[in-house]
């Protein structure tokens, strides 16, 4: 990849890391997830007016990864009640590159390289590292972070096939997290039986923050998926884990042992690899 993009998607890793702090801080997460999805939505409203439609053949791209990013908003927040950020994190963000590789081969016909395949077993093994031991994750907590993987991975193949046909990465990009905000109060009516309201608090302002952060950190992903393979912009994407797990221990108290931090190091240098 171009130093450019590399360096504008490291910039998205750290981003991504941040509001997954202010996600896994919130006092109600699926309330927090759910009022950044509206800030991402309405921002993306507000642009569309001024965009030039993407190509038509992408559209259904646009509206399944917006759906399936419904799901991962979900499921990640089910897996932060059961654990804590550096346990969840690197299991969820660790799992999306083997799956984006598996996925981009079958459905995008992209091959990967001795090197990026080290990097997937590396991975794989600081995944199974975190989930073993006296400090490993709960049963639960695990499946309910390889299911938010399962969905990054998901969304992320169907975006870099979706805006490789759109023509335009920006305006399909606003349009597909349309998509994603439009349910997400339905599903938090869903969850909690109550509508959602909104004050102004310092929750309130975290959350806001949260979603203007992630505009930028996946704006940039899809925009660098357009030119580059979705494995090798997934795998750089997920030295993300290390930035959590530093985020974790200052802002969150969290403990950072030795198995957390060579486990959450194979699963960085394996994304490393995997995007080389």
């Amino acid at each position: 990849m171009a130093p450019l993009v590399v360096a504008l998607v490291l910039g998205s890793a750290l981003l991504h890391a941040t509001w997954n702090v202010l996600l896994r801080s919130g006092a109600d997460r699926l309330w927090t997830i759910t009022v950044m999805s509206l800030v991402s939505g309405l921002t993306a409203a507000a642009a569309i007016g001024f965009l030039p439609a993407p190509a038509q053949s992408s559209w259904a791209y646009a509206a399944g990864s917006g759906l399936l990013q419904v799901g991962y908003c979900v499921f990640l927040v089910w897996a932060y009640e059961k654990g804590e950020l550096s346990q969840v994190y690197p299991i969820a963000r660790g799992a999306a590159p083997l799956l984006v590789a598996l996925g981009a081969a079958v459905f995008a016909g992209e091959r990967l390289s001795p090197g990026a395949l080290a990097g997937l077993a590396l991975i794989s093994g600081g995944i199974v590292g975190l989930s073993m031991g006296r400090e490993r994750l709960h049963l639960h907590a695990t499946l309910l972070a390889l299911a938010s993987g399962g969905f990054i991975a998901a969304y992320m193949v169907c975006d870099g096939i979706g805006v490789r046909l759109s023509g335009q990465p920006i305006s399909y990009f606003a349009w597909m997290s349309l998509a994603q905000a439009a349910p997400m109060p339905f599903v938090y009516f869903a969850i909690r039986r109550r509508w959602l309201s909104i004050g102004v608090d310092r929750e309130t302002a975290k959350a806001v923050g949260g979603g203007a952060i992630s505009i930028v950190a996946y704006g940039v992903v899809v925009w660098a998926m357009a030119g580059a393979q979705m494995a090798k912009v997934s795998g750089l994407r997920e030295t993300s884990i290390l930035f959590a797990a530093i985020l974790a221990v200052l802002f969150l108290k969290e403990r950072f042992t030795l198995r957390r931090g060579i486990c959450a190091g194979l699963i960085s240098l394996g994304a490393i690899l995997l995007a080389g």
